[in-house]
């Protein structure tokens, strides 16, 4: 999950679709359950096809907000979605969305907490670990980092060896007890709990190990490489418990 607004420029949604949407924020909080999910479905369409990153910055029920670096991402489904392992490995793999769902999976619930300041309490994830990837890889002995790679073709992100074998860090198929939508990222992404939820890359495609860390897409443009919740990036928020 990207943390601000993109810099890149596109074509901004229009007026009427703006305000519209503005209206729907609004009734999203104290909507019923139902008309809350739907309006985050509306809202995460709507910032798919805004680089503007306006319609991050609406209320929505779910506290979530929706941010990408480029103006589309495409769309992938358990036919067509692959997440590949290579790099400083003896095994390099090539996974569909079944292949994933069949491994051991682990759920996390704690709260995430985006470094522009909100924060979406007791949010369910699950998963598969990402240190069970990388264990049936066979991660080499000079290996030190982790590169991840996305399918929106630009947004990157990194942790250290140590850090991606934590047992809070999941490649991650599911969101608060359902399939992880296009929207937050699916059908698969990053996540990684006691961090800042920009290292959590949606719509994850490729882990590269790698001998040093590579800084990802946000590092490169002033955010902390290491992104623990209170303790980088100048902030002091709690912890994600």
């Amino acid at each position: 999950m990207t943390a601000e607004p993109p810099e890149e420029r596109g074509t901004p949604i229009g007026r009427r679709v703006f305000l519209g949407t503005l209206g729907l924020g609004a009734l999203g909080v104290v909507a019923a359950p139902v008309l809350q999910r739907g309006l985050e479905d509306f809202l995460g369409s709507a910032a798919d096809k805004d680089p503007t990153g306006l319609t991050g910055l609406l209320p929505n029920g779910g506290g979530f907000r929706y941010y990408s670096v480029t103006s589309s991402v495409p769309h992938k489904n358990a036919e067509t979605y692959r997440l590949t392992v290579d790099g400083l490995v003896d095994r390099p793999a090539d996974y569909t969305l079944a292949d994933l769902r069949a491994l051991p999976q682990t759920r996390i619930v704690k709260d995430v907490q985006c470094v522009t300041g909100w924060r979406v309490p007791g949010t369910p994830f699950e998963g598969v670990r990402l240190s069970t990837l990388l264990d049936a890889a066979g991660v080499r002995a000079r290996a030190g980092a982790v590169h991840f790679t996305c399918f929106d073709g630009a947004y990157t992100e990194s942790l250290t060896l140590a850090q991606a074998r934590r047992s809070d860090v999941l490649v991650a198929l599911r969101m608060q007890d359902e399939d992880l939508g296009h929207d937050h990222g699916g059908p698969v992404r990053l996540y990684v709990a006691p961090m800042y939820f920009y290292k959590s890359a949606k719509w994850l495609s490729g882990i590269t190990v790698t001998e040093k860390v590579k800084p990802g897409y946000w590092e490169k443009r002033g955010y902390d490489i290491d992104a623990w919740v209170g303790r980088s990036n100048g902030r002091d928020d709690d912890p994600t418990s």
